[in-house]
């Protein structure tokens, strides 16, 4: 193995260590506590759609007239990355984005999805995402997770949006988890059936080999470049810590009589 990319993993350990084994997981055992979840989730999953398509922006050419940018491995790396986000499969063989399963699964167990669709609309109506976090009334841990990657996205070098990608979002649900959801799924099939197959196709896809060609992506931008693996480290470090608080204030959520958590809105 490259002894720069030992050097980041190991650099990672700890903090992906403190992430797979949160208490958090341990309390999805019921379907109140996975609503809770999935509404501080669900803005980790849409604004990783969003690095991904910067990530391709800066990596491919996506203009007219059209001309060869980067490396030819590198391009093919983005861009099936992004063909499996963009337009992966439902349970029924049809084309849907990642993100749109997470709202489908979110609305078949009715969890609230009022948040994050109305982010969407603000943005699209021209609120910058900040703005539109602070209007929203947002916990604290979703706003400051959600600006550090648009902060990524609009300041970092490549390589460093690289590494957030590929090291402080990827490959994080721990077996527990997928074991828990299953469990219930099974009590509940016509609440969480959905939920199952995003965590499945997640765990299939984006931890298996989209992870692998995620960390090949890191290597071609850092190459022997000491000063930019150690970039990559530090922003990874960063993006871990960033979901560490996320999960830490939902797992406090659920430990609410009544679940509040956002604009004083109860389950």
């Amino acid at each position: 193995m490259n002894a720069f990319v030992e050097r980041l993993q190991a650099a990672l350990a700890p903090h992906r260590a403190q992430l797979v084994s949160h208490p958090l997981y341990g309390q999805l055992h019921n379907i109140p506590n996975i609503r809770v979840f999935t509404g501080y989730h669900v803005f980790a999953v849409w604004d990783f759609m969003s690095l991904v398509k910067s990530l391709q922006q800066r990596l491919t050419c996506v203009h007219t007239p059209w001309m060869p940018v980067g490396s030819a491995n590198t391009r093919y790396l983005i861009n099936e990355i992004v063909l499996g986000e963009e337009s992966d499969v439902d349970a029924a063989g049809n084309r849907i984005s990642h993100f749109e399963l997470y709202l489908q699964a979110m609305q078949q167990m009715g969890a609230d999805s009022t948040a994050i669709e109305q982010l969407l609309v603000y943005v699209q109506n021209g609120t910058t995402v900040a703005n539109a976090l602070q209007q929203l009334q947002l916990p604290q841990s979703i706003q400051r997770f959600v600006n550090f990657t648009f902060d990524t996205i609009n300041n970092a070098p490549v390589w460093v949006q690289a590494a957030v990608f590929t090291y402080g979002r990827e490959d994080l649900i721990p077996d527990m988890f997928l074991s828990l959801v299953k469990q219930l799924s099974q009590q509940h099939p016509a609440l969480l059936s959905i939920f199952t197959y995003y965590l499945e196709r997640h765990i299939e896809v984006d931890g298996g080999h989209h992870s692998q060609l995620a960390a090949q992506m890191v290597a071609e931008l850092c190459g022997q470049d000491a000063h930019k693996w150690e970039e990559a480290t530090q922003a990874a470090i960063a993006a871990l810590e960033h979901r560490i608080v996320l999960w830490n204030d939902a797992y406090a959520a659920m430990q609410q009589p009544v679940h509040i958590w956002w604009n004083g809105k109860p389950w």
